[in-house]
């Protein structure tokens, strides 16, 4: 495995029991866990909804559904890293068709070791996905100190009478002198404000 220290949650979708006897022990827990199989379409779209999966295996057909728009629907709804396994003289025609949606792809029957593969290949894009989501939320997290540092600013410019320059080295200076960031001391100064506020209104 690639990435030793994290398990991966599975959902198999498939109506076969031989190939579900197939790729079981290529799923050992301590890589992959849960494992879970679902037998058809419908009983796979509840299982995403009850829990997020990092991967989805799709043996294609399943219970005659070709599963390629159950595929692209997770793929573009979730973040589950999909993977759709199809017959070999309908491969072609579905994996133009979900290729677009991120949807990974391998011809059935495929060996062993190239499926094998394809996990690795499943953990790299999670891990890729993964890494995005963080960088996302820490540029959220900034954005949102920016807005809150700036609220606390024109708090102390209208309630302390100081000067923008002021406010700003008056967040940063109580920031470094508590060891704590300055979107805490905004917070604080904001909550300072509202309970003033709360008081003014209780005496009028």
């Amino acid at each position: 495995m690639v990435f030793d220290e994290r398990a991966y949650s599975v959902l198999v979708v498939s109506s076969g029991s031989r190939f579900n006897d197939a790729i079981t022990p290529l799923l050992p827990y301590s890589e992959y866990y849960p494992v879970c199989f679902a037998g058809n379409i419908a009983a796979a779209r509840r299982e995403m909804l009850a829990r997020a999966y990092d991967f989805v295996i799709i043996n294609a057909p399943v219970c005659d559904d070709p599963g390629a728009r159950f595929a692209m629907d997770i793929s573009t709804k979730t973040d589950a890293i999909v993977l759709l396994l199809l017959k070999t003289d309908l491969y072609e025609q579905i994996h133009g068709q979900v290729q677009p949606y991120g949807v990974f792809t391998l011809p059935v029957p495929t060996p062993v070791q190239t499926l094998k593969q394809g996990l690795k290949w499943m953990a790299a894009a999670r891990e890729r996905l993964r890494r995005t989501q963080e960088k996302a939320s820490t540029v959220e997290d900034k954005m949102e100190e920016i807005r809150l540092v700036n609220q606390a600013k024109w708090t102390l410019i209208e309630q302390q009478k100081m000067t923008e320059s002021e406010a700003h080295r008056y967040i940063e200076k109580q920031a470094m002198d508590r060891c704590v960031s300055k979107k805490e001391i905004a917070l604080q100064i904001l909550q300072m404000q509202r309970a003033s506020g709360a008081q003014a209104d209780q005496k009028a």
